[in-house]
This record gives structure tokens, sequence and C-alpha cells, in this order.
């Protein structure tokens, strides 16, 4: 009994803060979250259920690694913004302005603006994918295909932009190190440019996974799942950090700026964690994916931006939709997903709260997500968060 009159209370409280809920983001779906929708599988539910399964969580974001026209017309009249992908082996043909006018013609235009496309993803990690050929014809294949929204008037409304591996950096730790690697000193500043001259974001796919799985010993598995921790200080901008993707994002922006380029937005186009692995996959484990998405979800509801740039929400995709099991490489590459092909949860994420009948989730993310945030107040009560700061080299 007192149990269930704790939670009419605290359901009551709930309701007092409705507005404000709503300003986080809890009854609209979560603004700056979308997710990879991948397809490297042969049991995956058709792009009209997927639909449904989006929209019955509230979320309005996706991406996807091709031009897919199943997927495009079933996301007609949606209201999903759609990031679509060039894959990486026809980048050579797009160099040319008119192979790029005809392909922008036939995969994008047709659909636009029914489905609601706003980025193309030129390629995907060709940065550092070890292909110097494919690398050569990138951002010729990006100013081709701006050029072709410009010429059909989409550029207002469509982003190009490339998703790269957190391996285009030679240095991450501290943040404010962040450098980009010798290897792409040429190429990067061009690439930047572009970004600039476009004002589209740069994409990064960072897995605070990875470095764990490399170090398990020297990573704290708590900064790597945003979980609460004391973190660590940048010893150049005192800046303090709590979780390894921050301090990712925080060591892109610096690189930027090393090149001149400290305005460019940097937005996280991959981020997730495996829910199984191999058994030298350190870490790879459906409690961890657990705690790392439903952490980033809560950050997500707070509007949370990096310590470097607190006052801009940070953009995340989560990787992925789906377990994909035709995916090569090791077991974890096929057990990303958020969902078994049935449309089943791998795990509760704690998405079920964004919807508006699930009101035992609600609360229960609700309480998480002020337990979580003071946890962390009382682990730093002195804690301030700094200004903006933008550095230039």
């Amino acid at each position: 009994m007192a149990t269930f009159i704790g939670r009419i209370a605290f359901l009551h409280a709930l309701l007092i803060f409705s507005f404000s809920l709503s300003g986080y983001g809890f009854l609209r779906g979560v603004e700056s979250l979308g997710i990879n929708y991948g397809q490297v599988g042969n049991n995956l539910p058709p792009p009209e259920r997927v639909l449904e399964l989006l929209q019955s969580f509230k979320l309005t974001k996706a991406r996807i690694y091709d031009t897919n026209p199943q997927i495009l017309t079933a996301f007609s009249n949606s209201g999903i913004e759609l990031i679509v992908t060039v894959e990486n082996q026809i980048l050579g043909e797009l160099r040319d302005p008119q192979q790029a006018l005809q392909w922008v013609s036939t995969r994008i235009k047709p659909y636009f603006p029914a489905t609601r496309i706003t980025g193309i993803a030129v390629g995907n990690e060709v940065f550092t994918g070890g292909d110097m050929t494919i690398m050569a014809n990138l951002l010729p294949a990006m100013v081709s295909i701006h050029g072709a929204l410009v010429r059909l008037g989409l550029d207002p409304y469509i982003q190009v932009s490339t998703p790269s591996s957190l391996a285009v950096l030679s240095e991450s730790y501290p943040p404010s190190a962040g450098c980009f690697t010798s290897e792409l000193a040429g190429i990067m500043p061009q690439y930047l440019q572009f970004l600039a001259n476009t004002k589209a974001p740069f994409w990064i796919n960072a897995y605070p996974y990875f470095a764990y799985n490399d170090d398990p010993n020297g990573i704290s598995l708590n900064y790597a799942l945003l979980n609460p921790n004391s973190g660590m200080i940048d010893p150049y901008t005192k800046l303090h950090y709590d979780n390894m993707l921050y301090a990712q994002v925080d060591a892109v922006i610096f690189a930027a700026a090393r090149m001149g380029f400290g305005g460019l937005e940097v937005r996280v186009s991959e981020t997730g964690w495996p829910s199984k692995g191999d058994t030298n996959e350190v870490g790879a484990t459906i409690e961890n994916a657990a705690i790392y998405n439903r952490n980033l979800l809560r950050r997500q509801l707070a509007k949370e931006g990096t310590p470097l740039r607190p006052n801009n929400r940070l953009e995340v995709y989560l990787f992925a939709l789906f377990n994909e099991d035709l995916k090569p490489g090791p077991t974890s590459e096929r057990n990303y997903g958020l969902f078994q092909p049935d449309e089943t949860m791998v795990y509760n994420v704690g998405l079920s709260a964004l919807s508006s009948t699930s009101v035992d989730l609600f609360i229960d993310l609700f309480s998480d997500f002020f337990s979580y945030h003071f946890s962390n107040l009382l682990s730093h009560p002195g804690n301030t968060i700094a200004p903006p700061i933008y550095y230039r080299y």
C-alpha cells in the first residue's frame, strides 16, 4: 500500500511539472535524438512496419545507409527527418557533376519534400577506410552533389557531409589536445572549408565502447557508460568531463579549431554499445548496452551540450535500430540493435517512456533521470558549467 501511495504521489508531482517536462522532450519525443536504421539482415521487418515502430516511440530522426526507394516511399508524409547515404563504391562516379545531378534528380528529388530528407551522408568512414582511391573521390563527389542540390533548389533543406570514425584523430586525450592525423593533413582543411562554406556539420562516429574494449584496465567503465563518476579535468581548459563521449566530441572540435575551423558544429552520427560479443570483446553485455543507451537518453532529455559547448544541444544518432544478422566481423557487430528483427526490445532503454500510454516506464525514467543528476550533483557539489570556449590555433 505504501508503495502504491508513493507512486501515486510521484505521479501527482509529474502532472504538476507536465509543462516543464514537455520542454525536456518527454511528451514530444527527443528532438536531438536519431536512430541508425541499417538493413544488413535477411529477417528485418518491411519499411512500413519500421515507420510504425519509430512513430510508436516518438523517434523523429533516422539515418539509412543507402537511398532505398521502399524506405523513402514508406516514410513519405511521416514527418520523420531522414539522412540518406551515398555508398562508398559509387563516389568515383559522382565526382562528375553531371552524374551527381542525375543521382540527385533520381534518388532525392522525386521523394522530397514529402519524405523529409535533411542530409546526405557521402560515404561512411572514408578517411580511415584505407582505400586511397575512394578517399580521393570523396571531396569532389561532395562538391558535385552539393552543386546538384543548388541547381535543383534543394540546398537550403539538405546538408551534405560525411561520417568519420574517431580514428581521424591522432590525439584525443585530453580533449584540448585533439588533432587530426598527419595522413589527413592534405585533405582535411579542404573538407573543413567545404563544411564551413555550406554550413554543414562535422559528423563523427564515436564509440566509447571501442576505447574501453581496447584498454579495460586503464579506462573507467562508469566513465565510458556515462554513469556518475569523478571524471577528469582537462589540464589546459580546466573543463570537467564526466563521460568519454563528450570528451571525444570536444576532441574533434579542438582538432578542427587547430586548422582554423573552431566554429563548426559537430554531431554524433553513430554511437552505441553492443549487447553481446565474443569472449575477447570486453564489456559487450546486455547490461552495459542498456546502461549506456539509457544514460544517453537521459542526457538527450536534458538537452545537454558538451563541456566545451554546454549551451549547444548535442545531436546524436544511436546505433542501431535492429540487430542485423548478416553484418560481417565479430559478434558485437550483429548485436548493437535496440530491437530484434521481430520488433521486440533487446533490452529496455527507456524509449517506451516517450509513449504517452506507458505510465509506469514514464515514471521509472523520470525517477532515474532525477536520481542520476542528483547523484552527479552530490559527487561535484562545487562544479559549475563553464561558458562555451572556442580555441583557434
